[in-house]
């Protein structure tokens, strides 16, 4: 009795320190995403006194209004949208595709095609290449600059190639049997089996695809109807910092919105950090439950 006593005792302390250091890791990692809603709803001048930490002290949208002034910025969501979901869908796919048949042992040059694959992660031609490439196939001033490109992940084959190793190879064989074709495999059997591997690609490639926008910035900086949403709240950014630099109250560092009314670069800076996070935000719950069907689907193996 006194043994389980003392177990009880020890694993109520054990529950209780494990309870508070996640509870201090959950603050620590929320407060500064939190931090920047507060000043993105506070007053701008209000803001450059400092001292904000739970809730604005003089609630304001207008950082939200400056940002959202310019129509422009609901065409760049639109380029941002369609973007993210084309890419993903395209890249998880003919990833998955390539990755199912260089798994295959039966295929014999499975091994220089790998290889080949593995050695784009480590070798690149350089920005400038890249740049001529995209122009020399016509792809600058181009939608298709943002899909082409990554139609293919080394480092996503390579996880995803990893995955299917671990399939039965029976399951194959006895679908063979029955007269399958080899991609009838692929889409019927082996894209259910890899769901949460595939969901866990998915969300990489979107985020990834959602907050790009070095491409932009190369490739379609001439074009305005493709920048995508954050590359014009970039620009944002840089706007109001060089317009605060040539301010004459410098110490205030505010400056006059579309509106008449005056904002800072720190104040718009949350504001836009809070517009481009929010989508994703909203997304990552509903790919929760992707997560957990997918590991109930590809739980039984042999």
């Amino acid at each position: 009795m006194k043994a389980l006593r003392k177990f009880k005792v020890d694993d109520a302390i054990f529950n209780t320190i494990n309870v508070l250091v996640m509870t201090a890791i959950i603050i620590c990692t929320l407060y500064p995403f939190w931090n920047t809603i507060v000043v993105s709803l506070n007053q701008a001048t209000d803001t450059t006194r400092g001292g904000l930490t739970f809730w604005p002290r003089k609630f304001s949208i207008q950082n939200y209004k400056t940002v959202f002034a310019s129509g422009t910025i609901y065409n760049a969501f639109f380029i941002s949208v369609a973007r993210t979901v084309i890419n993903t869908v395209v890249n998880v796919f003919f990833t998955s595709m390539i990755a199912y048949t260089l798994s295959r042992k039966e295929y014999v040059l499975r091994k220089p095609f790998t290889l080949l694959l593995i050695l784009s992660m480590y070798v690149n031609a350089g920005i400038i290449p890249n740049y001529f490439l995209m122009r020399s196939l016509h792809l600058t001033n181009s939608f298709f600059v943002y899909i082409v490109p990554g139609i293919i992940s080394a480092f996503n084959f390579v996880v995803i190639r990893t995955y299917m190793r671990t399939l039965p190879e029976s399951i194959i064989e006895s679908a063979k049997i029955d007269g399958c074709g080899d991609f009838k495999i692929f889409l019927r059997i082996i894209l259910p089996l890899c769901l949460p591997v595939l969901a866990t690609i998915a969300l990489f490639v979107a985020v990834e695809s959602w907050n790009a926008w070095f491409d932009t910035l190369i490739y379609n900086s001439g074009e305005p109807l493709l920048h995508t949403l954050q590359y014009k709240l970039m620009e944002y950014i840089q706007s109001s910092q060089s317009q605060a630099r040539g301010a004459s109250d410098v110490g205030a560092m505010a400056m006059q919105s579309a509106a008449g009314n005056m904002v800072t670069p720190v104040s718009i800076r949350a504001a836009v950090t809070v517009v481009a996070a929010l989508p994703i935000l909203v997304v990552y719950p509903f790919m929760q439950r992707y997560f957990v069907v997918g590991l109930n689907v590809g739980s039984v193996k042999e």
